[in-house]
């Protein structure tokens, strides 16, 4: 056994795991494993991990690993000085006892026993020097931690060769690897015990089994006996290179890292080929065709110099044969009837108009307590109405209507059936079939956008306006029922349709305010049992997804928490808010003027009685009074003017010049007077102050 730090390799053997988990499942064994060696000191600075993962295999190699971990110092707590020691200070029965429970000598363990400080008290502590741990016992308890750790999404129980034993793994398990530098450890998992060998590709090894001599050269070794890319990235990089070699320079695959890291999970040998389909097929949506090349054979399909589909694919092989063109013919002949469904689909769908399958809609279960999915739409189009109405857009309330009435029909289309990803793909081509305006069609496909983090928004304003009529049915319906997230389960993905809403609102240029826009998505709901219309939690709601959503976008929790805190009814405005209130930092009376704006809201807090009342100039008794006064009535009505503008920068800016009269004010004059009268007249003039300083936001939040 060495007794220097060497590199350390740990592989599990199994069959196929599955592929869409394969990558993180490499991650995390690695990092497990490691994080669990660094926690028992066999680890030094030095030492870094590689993660492996094909197929068949998960494996970790960790340089620099200790044989043996260093002895090292270990202070233990016993009780507190009061429980432990009399007070002559000899040792009570309740130490005696804890000694004896820890297998300690209590006559040997008395005169080193430590006085320290714990908290309030006094405890006494015991320090003992601790054997470092084996390589072989820290292993052991790593590689168990890292099972454990492992995210599998189905994991499967069997039994092992004794007919007695089950174990539990992602696939059956084959053969355990563990080598230190040359030198087995002898670990143990899955009924496996850990020994030097491994298997290479099932049809292209030049040798099975391999024997690994030394640890360092695992990767090497897998590829030059065994035809394995045991890295999960490098076979990525190999299949990405070798498509865009073999799609040439005319032709371009499709771009699509899911789809690549699927791949790169199902081979550990890769070689791309082409292969092509009759180009009739092309008559087929494109969207159709791309789909099912990807979800049900795992292809890249090759776009033209144009950017449109070409009848020819790539595909991905595990093996090098030297006439691949039985592998190609053979995925040609298995593709073709996955295209041929597809546009049997797509002659089919045409048959019948949109319209003609509303009435369907009503048989189709939505949720069980809001009714079907016809009920849903009937909601959604008067809630798209009434968008239409507050938005002015009453010159497109037919496109609107007919926009929302449509949306969920190509639910019903044999092609949405089968791929269920293609819905509003496929309602904009049957739209389109049937004669209807390109805004109608356009707003069929786009009402579920946007779909996740950087999707584009629906195009035009009838897009837009339906595809926030959905968002809201949706919000508003199952807060009205109590379907709340809670955590991080969130089943009808009410994050993001809320995050759509505000995108819409934000960007899309809908000027729209939010409480008119939750009071009619809730008015469609008044026939349906069990609903409460729950807008104050759902504005609630709306508003914590933003001030995440623009957080993440740079802005601190400052400036976010300063604009949202007023609750701006209109979210367009928001952009133009944050923007103003970062000119408004930037000016050198930015902190006085927020850390007095804190001030008057803590004393407008606190005071009871009347605060809104007319100010009284009569009643002013120092001359701080007259002057902030006298500002506000000059200053308040041009910031006001230009916020009324909509130039919010400006409104900001021109509060500067209080900085001097709210200075003096809070120097000179005292607020909470003993006469009621000049005390209830300086609240006011407060609340004035207040007003003009609040209107774009919050300005106490600025304060440090």
């Amino acid at each position: 056994m060495t007794t220097t730090p060497q590199t350390l390799l740990v592989e599990i053997l199994a069959e196929e795991l599955p592929p869409k988990a394969l990558k993180k499942l490499g991650e995390v064994f690695a990092d497990t494993l490691s994080q669990s060696l660094n926690a028992a000191a066999l680890t030094t600075a030095e030492s870094a991990v590689t993660a492996y993962a094909t197929p068949r295999r998960l494996a970790a190699q960790i340089s620099n690993v200790l044989p043996v971990a260093a002895d090292r110092s270990v202070t233990q707590k016993l009780m507190p000085v009061s429980v432990g020691l009399d007070a002559n200070g000899n040792p009570t029965p309740a130490l005696l006892k804890k000694l004896t429970a820890l297998g300690l000598d209590a006559e040997a363990v008395l005169p080193s026993l430590r006085r320290a400080p714990d908290g309030k008290t006094e405890a006494l502590f015991h320090e003992r020097a601790q054997k470092g741990a084996t390589l072989a016992e820290g292993l052991q308890k790593a590689i168990e931690a890292a099972l454990n750790a492992l995210p599998i999404p189905k994991v499967m129980s069997y039994q092992l060769a004794d007919g007695w034993d089950t174990v539990h793994f992602a696939r059956p398990a084959h053969a355990l690897l563990a080598l230190h530098g040359p030198d087995i450890v002898p670990v143990g998992i899955l009924g496996l015990t850990a020994g030097r060998t491994t298997q290479g590709h099932r049809f292209e090894a030049s040798v099975n089994p391999i024997i690994m001599q030394h640890a360092s050269d695992y990767a090497k070794t897998l590829r030059r006996e065994g035809a394995v890319i045991a890295s999960f990235t490098e076979r990525r990089d190999e299949i990405a290179r070798q498509l865009a070699a073999a799609a040439g320079a005319e032709r371009t695959p499709i771009e699509d890292a899911a789809l690549l890291d699927e791949v790169s999970a199902l081979v550990e040998h890769p070689h791309v080929l082409v292969g092509k389909f009759e180009p009739e097929f092309l008559e087929v949506p494109h969207e159709c065709l791309i789909l099912t090349m990807k979800a049900n054979q795992k292809y890249f399909p090759l776009l033209n110099a144009n950017g449109k589909l070409s009848n020819r694919f790539l595909l991905v092989s595990n093996i090098h044969p030297a006439d691949p063109s039985a592998i190609v013919s053979g995925n040609e002949r298995v593709v073709r009837p996955r295209l041929a469904d597809a546009r049997f689909f797509f002659e089919q769908d045409r048959k019948k108009t949109l319209a003609s399958r509303l009435p369907d809609l009503d048989k189709v279960v939505y949720h069980n307590q809001l009714g079907s999915q016809g009920e849903r739409t009937r909601r959604v189009v008067a809630i798209a109405r009434a968008i239409a109405g507050q938005t002015g857009e009453n010159e497109r309330s037919v496109p609107i209507e007919q926009a929302a009435r449509l949306a969920k029909a190509d639910l019903l289309t044999g092609m949405v059936g089968e791929f269920p990803e293609l819905q509003g793909v496929m309602g904009r081509y049957y739209a389109m079939n049937d004669g209807l305006p390109p805004e109608v069609a356009d707003a069929i496909e786009d009402h579920y956008k946007p779909r996740f983090a950087g999707d584009a928004l629906p195009r035009g304003k009838v897009g837009k306006i339906t595809a926030l009529a959905d968002k809201l049915e949706i919000l508003t319906g199952l807060f009205g029922i109590g379907q709340t997230p809670t955590g991080d389960k969130d089943p009808f993905a009410l994050r993001r349709h809320a995050l759509g809403v505000i995108r819409i609102l934000v960007e899309g240029g809908i000027d729209a305010s939010l409480p008119a826009l939750l009071a009619a998505a809730a008015t469609p709901f008044a026939a349906v049992d069990g609903f409460v219309p729950a807008t104050d939690d759902l504005s609630v709601f709306i508003f914590e997804r933003l001030a995440g959503n623009l957080r993440e976008q740079g802005f601190t929790a400052q400036e976010v928490e300063a604009v949202i805190r007023l609750r701006p009814q209109h979210l367009g405005d928001i952009p133009r808010r944050l923007a103003a209130v970062r000119a408004f930092l930037r000016l050198p009376e930015a902190g006085a003027l927020a850390a007095a704006n804190k001030r008057v809201g803590n004393l407008l807090k606190k005071a009871e009685g009347d605060k809104d009342g007319m100010v009284d100039a009569g009643l002013f008794r120092e001359a701080a009074e007259t002057m902030l006064f006298a500002a506000l009535q000059n200053i308040a009505p041009q910031s006001a003017a230009a916020f009324a503008a909509g130039d919010y920068t400006a409104s900001l800016q021109m509060l500067s010049a209080l900085r001097a009269p709210v200075d003096v004010f809070f120097d000179t004059v005292m607020v909470n007077a003993e006469d009621p009268a000049l005390k209830t007249n300086r609240l006011a003039l407060l609340m004035q102050l207040s007003r003009a300083m609040n209107q774009v936001a919050d300005l106490s939040c600025l304060a440090s």
